[in-house]
């Protein structure tokens, strides 16, 4: 997933490299023009930390950590026995507003559904606000191994670390090595609520009632028959969607990317797309419609349900690069507007130039950048 980290280290030695050394570490892995006041946060961030620090010596810590697909990097992270702590940092803030403590939370909550090595984790996530009230530290509810968000500020925050140290009762400490190297991963739940986001529609219940909803109907079908039996008899298949304009075919990957997972059967499908604002519009109105029909589950609850369904394909194209040797969990993978899709030479052209990749020489990275334009479970292709 590019660089999963832009500053990974142990904490003892952490505190023995300098500021200027950090930062500019993290400044050299950042793609952007960097402002002064960004270089200013990192700074005080930096310091903050090695303030905090020092009685956590035998933890790692991780500075601008990537969530795997999610496209979003949280401040810092530190790794420490058997907890890990998601660091939210707002710099110079006086207040605790609640559009940050659910940053901080969604953070963590995204961290624990998407990152294989965080399932059964606990998460603690922190927004520290620096110029804060200091509040005392002090655990509430713990919903799927993540704790909702403590307040913290500048002055409080190596005691409310060790509070949590030890107030948190997880027994299976963190292997660092195993943890940090692991893959995207929805959780089981995460994948069963994804199945559930069309449970009460059809492609002709948002197509047109005529001969093309018809048209979609037997569509879907027919691909949802072909992974079936890819699936069984243990083949791969490559099927292609053609149309005009307005056709449906957006629509037959959507009902085939939230009708064929089968936990059980470990078919786990995704729709792939590079077409940045389809992937909000869509991930906004899967978990919309999903809310309507499940009053007591939460909004963001349901995004989550959705982003693991329908992904920007070039945060899962980097995050499967990051780690050539691991396949991606889906087994069906739908890529929309596939006739974009560009040949071995110019997609590894591109990695080079743009994304700073290596000459893609192994061939599971050449099987990787080929294969994703719509495997079906599987190799005879199917028209």
């Amino acid at each position: 997933m590019g660089v999963r980290a832009f500053y990974t280290a142990r904490v003892v030695d952490f505190l023995r490299e300098s500021v200027n050394s950090i930062v500019g570490e993290i400044s050299q892995q950042h793609s952007q023009d960097i402002v002064q006041s960004q270089m200013g946060a990192w700074v005080a961030e930096v310091e903050l930390l090695k303030q905090s620090l020092t009685i956590f010596v035998g933890g790692h810590i991780l500075l601008e950590l990537q969530i795997p697909r999610m496209g979003r990097r949280a401040d810092a992270v530190l790794v420490y026995r058997n907890v890990i702590y998601v660091l939210e940092f707002k710099i110079g803030a006086a207040d605790y507003h609640s559009h940050d403590l659910r940053q901080a939370h969604g953070y963590a909550i995204d961290l624990h559904h998407f990152h294989e090595g965080s399932h059964n984790k606990t998460i603690v996530p922190l927004l520290i606000a620096t110029n804060g009230r200091a509040i005392r530290p002090a655990l509430s509810t713990l919903v799927d191994h993540v704790y909702s968000p403590l307040r913290v500020c500048a002055k409080n925050l190596q005691e409310t670390l060790a509070y949590c140290s030890r107030s948190v009762s997880a027994s299976a400490g963190v292997d660092f090595d195993s943890w940090f190297n692991s893959a995207y991963k929805p959780t089981p739940t995460i994948v069963e609520a994804a199945q559930a986001l069309y449970a009460n529609h059809e492609v002709s219940d948002i197509a047109r009632n005529d001969a093309g909803a018809r048209n979609l109907r037997v569509t879907s079908s027919e691909i949802l028959k072909i992974v079936h039996e890819a699936r069984i008899m243990k083949q791969k298949a490559i099927c292609f969607v053609t149309g005009v304009p307005g056709a449906g075919k957006t629509l037959v990957g959507l009902n085939i990317a939230t009708s064929s997972v089968k936990a059980d059967d470990d078919e786990h499908a995704v729709f792939l797309s590079g077409n940045g604002p389809l992937v909000e519009v869509l991930t906004e109105a899967l978990a919309r419609d999903a809310k309507a029909r499940n009053p007591n589950t939460s909004k963001e609850q349901e995004l989550r349900s959705a982003a693991a369904k329908i992904q920007n394909i070039h945060k899962f194209r980097d995050d499967a690069l990051g780690s050539p040797e691991k396949a991606p969990p889906e087994r069906v993978v739908i890529f929309d507007e596939a006739q974009r899709a560009w040949d071995v030479s110019s997609t590894s052209k591109f990695m080079v130039q743009k994304r700073g990749q290596k000459t893609l020489r192994s061939p599971s990275q050449i099987f990787l950048l080929v294969s994703w334009i719509a495997i079906l479970t599987g190799v005879s292709s199917s028209h």
